[in-house]
């Protein structure tokens, strides 16, 4: 079992910046992010594999969000810059033995969610 702990979220004007964190309990091959809006489903952010070779975006956040790990410490980051109201959602740190079946939504661990509210 692999238990993901996150932290840093929180509550951000529309421009500014917010960075979360996710810790896992062994390592992990692909880790990743997804998010969920009050009566939305889950859906993928961004995703890394082992190596930091292959890295996606869901396409809203790209050029605006960074995904990074640090395989040393079995850390993914999500540094995410100017951050607009509908950015707004629960965000779910993730991981998956497969980046491919990560994209696609086939997760086999969850972390608990953070909050991240973008005011306007």
């Amino acid at each position: 079992q692999v238990h993901l702990v996150e932290s840093g979220g929180g509550l951000v004007q529309a421009g500014g910046s917010l960075r979360l964190s996710c810790s896992a309990s062994v390592s992990v091959y692909a880790m990743g992010w997804f998010r969920q809006a009050p009566g939305k489903e889950r859906d993928f952010v961004a995703g890394i594999d082992y190596e930091a070779e292959k890295i996606y975006y869901e396409e809203s956040v790209k050029g605006r969000f960074t995904i990074s790990r640090n395989n040393a410490n079995n850390a993914v980051y999500l540094q995410m810059n100017a951050l607009r109201p509908e950015d707004t959602a629960a965000y779910y740190c993730a991981a998956s033995h497969q980046i491919a079946r990560m994209v696609k939504g086939d997760i086999d661990y969850w972390g608990q969610g953070s909050q991240v509210t973008v005011s306007s």
